[in-house]
């Protein structure tokens, strides 16, 4: 019985130890809301930078993405434009860097169709 035990312990320690794998490997960068009528950037600042090759933006309310606009780490930035209208809980297509960057700073820009949305950016773990 001490036996069965000790195996069912190690089992089940060896389990907890296991990094969960995800089915695509992304993770939040940030989230921030559009305002209706804001010809304003929506912030996403970081603390620390990071390191990512690609971005996808989810909608939580109904909006439309102009453009988005990402600062790394070495000054440089990037823009990149959608002009589309994003219904909620839809998402972008993967938009790629060319290779992994340290991202620093993400603007969003864009309109709600109500008073508010609320925008989430997605960047990519591995390389494809």
């Amino acid at each position: 019985m001490k036996i069965y035990t000790a195996i069912i312990t190690a089992v089940v320690a060896a389990t907890t130890f296991i990094a969960p794998t995800h089915a695509d490997d992304k993770f939040t960068l940030g989230r921030t809301i559009l305002l209706e009528h804001g010809n304003l950037a929506a912030k996403i600042p970081m603390v620390i930078c990071r390191n990512t090759n690609a971005i996808k933006v989810k909608a939580e309310k109904d909006l439309e993405l102009r453009k988005v606009v990402v600062r790394f780490q070495n000054g440089d930035e990037k823009t990149i434009r959608f002009h589309r209208d994003l219904k909620k809980d839809k998402m972008t297509d993967w938009r790629y860097f060319g290779y992994r960057r340290c991202v620093k700073n993400i603007e969003v820009y864009g309109n709600s169709e109500g008073s508010k949305a609320g925008v989430r950016v997605y960047g990519k773990e591995k390389n494809d």
